[in-house]
């Protein structure tokens, strides 16, 4: 029964009309969507597309995971396509350290440097013992030197510069996904790029 739970909560590709990728959502969710005709469900390897019936009668071979129920075991849907959404939904970025230093790109925001992870601090522009908040227009990477001499002053104060202003960045929500729990078959609908990005802390 865990096992089938798990399965149910694995996660499905989704693309809009144009078959672009907007999201993730669970197989649970998936199998709702091809059921109600809200989305069909793709054979990844040879783009056929299926409606719930079609795709509850393909075979289920002895390694592909499935769902079963009383009368029925169907494949799980690992991407599917949707019948009526054909826009690209802006993605809100979850604000973590690892988002920050994604978006910073592991530079200091004020003197470029690379000084590597371990020598990288966040910086509130406004701090936050003068009321600024930590969110993505109020926090960049600083390296140890350019935090200390920043210290509890705004940049101009410390005369100091940043690279560009603090922003909230503009990601698709495929980059949202954690490449651990990327498909493979999902490499047919996803850029190389996001399967080849470095990861970052």
């Amino acid at each position: 029964m865990e096992a089938h739970l798990s399965i149910l909560n694995d996660q499905t590709l989704v693309l809009n009309q144009s078959w672009a990728a907007i999201s993730t959502t669970s197989v649970r969710e998936a199998l709702g969507m091809i059921f109600t005709g809200s989305a069909r469900a793709v054979e990844p390897e040879t783009y056929l597309v299926h409606a719930f019936e079609s795709w509850s009668n393909l075979a289920v071979e002895p390694d592909q995971p499935c769902v079963r129920t009383v009368s029925l075991k169907v494949r799980v849907p690992e991407v599917i396509v949707l019948t009526h959404f054909n826009g690209m939904p802006r993605p809100n970025a979850t604000f973590s350290r690892r988002n920050l230093f994604r978006r910073d790109q592991n530079r200091c925001q004020y003197c470029s440097k690379h000084p590597g992870t371990s020598e990288l601090t966040i910086d509130h522009v406004l701090p936050r013992s003068r009321g600024g908040l930590s969110t993505w227009t109020n926090c960049v990477l600083a390296c140890v030197p350019c935090n200390r001499r920043k210290a509890n002053k705004l940049p101009h104060e410390a005369h100091m510069r940043l690279l560009r202003p603090a922003a909230e960045p503009n990601w698709t929500p495929v980059m949202e996904v954690p490449l651990g729990r990327m498909r493979q078959t999902w490499r047919h609908f996803i850029s190389d790029r996001y399967w080849n990005a470095e990861l970052e802390p």
